[in-house]
């Protein structure tokens, strides 16, 4: 037996997390992450696909919305920490757990660089000279130097909070949410009544129509999925929910409908309010723009608009933080890792090399991402975002597909629709054909990644291989299998996942089912 068999199962039974998250608390957990993407996304996206923007939101919105469906059935039959890491592990093995687990802590890194970035530039709002001031030095040009810094600073802000343990509360996230979901529902609304122009959306549209090109559409769509990420949030604290079987599907879906209110709103009211041409250069501050250009409320929605960015934003960048240490520890706790990462600070009792480690890598993509010059830092922090995220949502979805296979008798309190039985060796398996729509959806957005970004297509995969080769050191020198799987004991930690959560007829339910296939299993060995 290696050293890792005899315990396979302690990434679940040991977190020990107490299930304190009620459903505002589920609810604003997640929109404290996803409901900042807009800020950052909106004018990535419509200075990348231009009059087409509307339509490159709605198709990530649409494949989005199947996503959110996949993690919405996963986190509420398995309801731990770990998000897509331990669906795919769970469903496909470690090998391919471990993929999944690289390609989200790829995104939890840009999540620190990306939001930091743009907390940043929604902080240039009330000072426009800083992010233009830049130099030029050896291969490099147009460097923004202070707006790099001002990111740099924030990140090593949160560090120092994050390791002393000093993190925001729960209560500021749903007080911040509230506040931002208020004021996002008040630009809209007014910049619909007052300002929008249908026809000016409509010229943008034709005119794009009239010089289409697919390369630019499939760009800006790819880019896109940014405002659709943060259900890794709901997924990564199911295990601290209260009852999630209820919860993780009403606040999933709650949160799936918002987000794609505001993110096809905000792109369709951009876009007949201002020509797309307006947003190139302000990808930094866009909506902040946008509400200034607002009759009646600009002079005062604008200035507001760009402080709630700048703070929700902060607060996303510090989401990343955090959850590139808790994946971390989860990592290391099912031998994908070293347990040099489950080691915290003796005096703050917080992962202190996690966040360092980590939080330092999102430095470091910063300071890349300006080198490239002040008008692509954003975009090319982008770029391996959508990378990371399709890649990991991809292996979300085969995850499920084949756990409606290899583990029928866990009990589902939400399943995707669109589902066919199909009847084999006695038993009843429902086949989720959304998942395959789903699939092919994301596969289409990993396909544009690739075809498109041109640094997302070189640093994403890099990533990946990085990780991979320290993965097999790793696992070679524990003597433990590289391609293989550790023996879990999947069904005994689904029963003691239930009876933690205190869903007790779940719990009866899964344990009748496990006792009818074994009685089946007698007699047919009889």
């Amino acid at each position: 037996m290696t050293e890792a068999s005899a315990a396979p199962g302690r990434g679940v039974a040991e977190s020990g997390l107490r299930r304190d998250v009620t459903v505002w608390g589920s609810y604003m957990w997640g929109y404290a992450d996803v409901g900042a993407d807009i800020y950052a996304a909106l004018g990535l996206v419509i200075a990348s696909a231009q009059g087409g923007a509307v339509a490159a939101f709605a198709f990530a919105g649409l494949v989005y919305i199947m996503i959110g469906l996949a993690y919405t059935e996963l986190a509420a039959t398995y309801p731990v920490a770990g998000g897509g890491q331990y669906f795919a592990l769970r469903g496909l093995g470690d090998f391919w757990g471990f993929v999944a687990g690289s390609a989200l802590l790829l995104d939890y890194t840009i999540d620190i660089a990306l939001f930091a970035v743009a907390s940043s530039g929604y902080i240039n709002f009330f000072f426009p000279a800083a992010s233009k001031i830049t130099v030029s030095f050896g291969p490099f040009h147009e460097v923004a130097i202070v707006w790099c810094l001002e990111a740099v600073v924030l990140v090593i802000l949160l560090i120092l909070l994050n390791v002393k343990g000093m993190r925001e509360s729960s209560l500021l996230n749903e007080v911040l949410g509230a506040i931002d979901i208020v004021s996002e529902s008040t630009i809209i609304i007014i910049g619909f009544i007052f300002a929008w122009r249908p026809e000016l959306l409509s010229f943008q549209w034709h005119q794009q129509l009239a010089h289409w090109n697919w390369r630019q559409f499939a760009y800006g769509a790819s880019l896109a999925i940014i405002s659709f990420v943060g259900l890794e949030s709901i997924s990564q604290a199911a295990q601290e929910t209260r009852r999630p079987a209820t919860i993780v599907p009403r606040t999933s879906i709650s949160l799936i409908l918002t987000v794609f209110f505001f993110a096809t709103a905000f792109s369709s009211l951009s876009l007949g309010i201002l020509p797309w041409q307006a947003f190139v250069g302000r990808e930094g501050d866009p909506v902040a723009m946008l509400a200034h250009s607002i009759p009646y409320i600009g002079m005062v929605a604008g200035p507001f608009a760009a402080v709630l960015g700048a703070t929700i934003l902060l607060i996303s960048a510090n989401s990343g933080v955090m959850s590139a240490s808790r994946l971390t520890f989860s990592m290391s706790r099912f031998h994908f890792i070293s347990e040099w990462f489950d080691v915290v600070h003796p005096k703050y009792r917080t992962p202190a090399r996690t966040i360092m480690i980590f939080s330092g890598i999102g430095i470091l993509q910063i300071i890349l991402a300006f080198l490239a010059g002040r008008d692509r830092a954003l975009e090319i922090l982008g770029n391996m975002y959508a990378f990371g995220a399709s890649t990991g949502y991809l292996l979300v979805f085969i995850a499920l597909i084949k756990l409606r296979f290899t583990d029928p008798f866990s009990p589902r309190p939400y399943k995707v629709p669109l589902n066919i039985q199909i009847h084999r060796k006695g038993m009843t398996y429902e086949f989720p054909v959304l998942a395959v729509i789903g699939t092919l959806g994301v596969s289409m957005i990993l396909l544009m990644v690739v075809l498109t970004h041109e640094i997302g297509r070189i640093a994403g995969p890099s990533w990946i291989i990085a990780c991979f080769i320290y993965y097999a050191i790793y696992r070679r020198k524990k003597k433990l299998p590289v391609f293989g799987a550790l023996p879990h004991d999947w069904e005994g930690q689904q029963q003691q996942v239930l009876e933690d959560a205190e869903e007790f007829d779940l719990l009866e339910r899964y344990r009748a089912a496990l006792a009818t296939r074994d009685r089946a299993r007698i007699d047919a060995e009889q």
